[in-house]
C-alpha cells in the first residue's frame, strides 16, 4: 500500500467520524423544532425498528412545532410510543392521522446540561480522530520497516495524516462551538 492510499484512506475514516458527529449533533434538541431531533427515533415497522424518517413524512410547520405524518396510518400508534421512550421529554400528540410535538423552550439548566453534552460528543469524536491518526502511523512505520517505502516518505506520510489530524479536529471544535451558540442563543 502507498503513501497516498493509507493518507487517503485514513482521511476517509477521519470524515466518516465527523459525519456521524455531525449527525449525532442534529439530533441534539435546540429551542427551536428542527425535524433532525426525530428523524433517526426508530419505532416498530411490522416487527422491525425503523427510522422515522423512513415511515412518516417529517416537518416542522413553525418554531416550536414538529408534525409527524406516517405514510402508513396504522403505524401511528407505534411511532407515538416510540417518541414517549426517547430521550426528548416530549409528549407527543396525536391528532387524527398525524402527531403533533410541541417542543418547549428550554431553561438555563437544560441548555448548559447539552452544552456539556456536545462538548462529550466533541471530544469522544477528537480521540476517534486521534486513534485512527496513531493507526495511520502505525501502518505507514509498518510499511517502512518491511522497506516497502522510504523513511522520507514514511516522513511526509506522517506529516499528512498530521495536517489531516488538525484539519479535522478544527472541523470537530468549530461544528460543537456553533451547536453550543445555537443552544445558548435560542
Amino acid at each position: 500500500m502507498s503513501v497516498k492510499e493509507i493518507v487517503s484512506e485514513h482521511q476517509r475514516m477521519m470524515d466518516k467520524a465527523v459525519e456521524i458527529l455531525h449527525g449525532d449533533l442534529k439530533s441534539v434538541r435546540t429551542g427551536r423544532a428542527t425535524t433532525g431531533l426525530v428523524e433517526n427515533i426508530k419505532a416498530d415497522f411490522y416487527g422491525t425498528p425503523t427510522p422515522l424518517k423512513q415511515m412518516a413524512t417529517l416537518a416542522a410547520p413553525q418554531a416550536d412545532t414538529i408534525v409527524i405524518k406516517p405514510f402508513d396510518p396504522s403505524s401511528i400508534k407505534e411511532i407515538e410510543k416510540a417518541i414517549k421512550n426517547s430521550d426528548l421529554s416530549i409528549a407527543p400528540v396525536v391528532e387524527g392521522k398525524l402527531i403533533r410535538l410541541s417542543i418547549p423552550a428550554l431553561s438555563a439548566e437544560r441548555r448548559k446540561q447539552l452544552v456539556a453534552q456536545i462538548k462529550q460528543m466533541g471530544e469522544q469524536t477528537k480521540i476517534n480522530v486521534r486513534n485512527i491518526r496513531r493507526d495511520a502511523n502505525k501502518k505507514l512505520e509498518n510499511q517502512q520497516k518491511d522497506k516497502l517505502i522510504t523513511e522520507d516518505d514514511l516522513k511526509n506520510g506522517k506529516k499528512q495524516i498530521d495536517d489531516a489530524t488538525k484539519e479535522y479536529v478544527d472541523k470537530i471544535d468549530s461544528m460543537t462551538k456553533s451547536k453550543s451558540d445555537e443552544i445558548m442563543l435560542d
